[in-house]
């Protein structure tokens, strides 16, 4: 639509995860660091909390990546989509573990399974990492499934590690009382924060410059500062904002986008802070 007038190659703003576009921003950094010394020590259960955009799926995939370019250290297995019951649940992390099973395997069959090649990778000397995105929506009954996998452990005390990925909700859900051994043996915790003015600024240049655009300054300053306004410093909602500025300022024939466009855009988003 309009990355051919303002001289992009694909669009900066788009709200699919992408870790193209992964900007390495302080709490990003201090998240990423902890979490593979965390990984490393072999320590259990982690958790990533943030408010709805801030950033969890695109630092869940960036994990996933990094990890899985260390295949010689690290086995890792993710789950998108977490409303499943303990059996689909157990059926999923076989699949990305790669075992083979028949359609009408048992549960305490394919559990079995699971922990011998749980315990088999560690045997290995290989760090079993278990990623799980949107984890406020898994039953109660998946996790505690989950949780018991630890008992899957080498005679040096090795096993499953789990990272959680959720909004604020997941904290609720761990302190329910069927999960108070699982909020125990949580080794590190994060959670992600919205965005300050100035890294906004650096969020829309840097997506910019991924984007393939080269050319002068593309928002005014009054426009960015609106923009942290209207967005709070979400970065879901500052791709919203910007891609609908971006095609109002297209509309217009203008190749800035000011104060105005974003004003427009902000209207036109009931998300958004006014």
């Amino acid at each position: 639509m309009y990355i051919e007038f303002f001289g992009m190659a694909q669009y900066p703003f788009s709200l699919t995860p992408n870790t193209r576009f992964f900007l390495k921003l302080p709490s990003h950094e201090q998240a990423f660091g902890s979490l593979l010394a965390t990984l490393d020590a072999r320590s259990g259960f982690s958790k990533i909390v943030g408010e709805v955009g801030t950033g969890k799926t695109m630092l869940c995939r960036k994990f996933l990546n990094s990890l899985e370019a260390h295949k010689q250290r690290y086995i890792t297995a993710f789950i998108p989509h977490p409303i499943l019951s303990e059996d689909a649940v157990m059926h999923t992390l076989a699949e990305e573990l790669g075992i083979e099973r028949t359609s009408d395997i048992s549960y305490y069959e394919l559990l079995k399974l699971i922990t011998e090649a749980i315990i088999g990778f560690c045997n290995e000397d290989k760090i079993v990492v278990l990623f799980i995105d949107e984890a406020q929506a898994m039953p109660e009954e998946s996790l505690e499934a989950i949780h018991l996998l630890r008992n899957a452990k080498t005679e040096d005390g090795r096993h499953l590690q789990v990272v959680l990925f959720g909004q604020p909700e997941l904290d609720r859900l761990l302190k329910q009382p069927a999960l108070k051994k699982l909020n125990e043996n949580i080794s590190f915790s994060f959670e992600l924060p919205a965005l300050s003015e100035g890294n906004t600024v650096a969020y829309v240049r840097h997506r910019l410059l991924k984007s393939g655009y080269n050319g002068p300054a593309l928002f005014s300053g009054k426009a960015l500062e609106l923009l942290y306004r209207g967005s709070a410093g979400i970065p879901r909602l500052i791709n919203i904002l910007t891609h609908k500025a971006l095609m109002v300022a297209f509309g217009k024939g203008k190749l800035l986008v000011s104060e105005n466009h974003i004003q427009a855009a902000i209207e036109d988003t009931d998300t958004a802070h006014r």
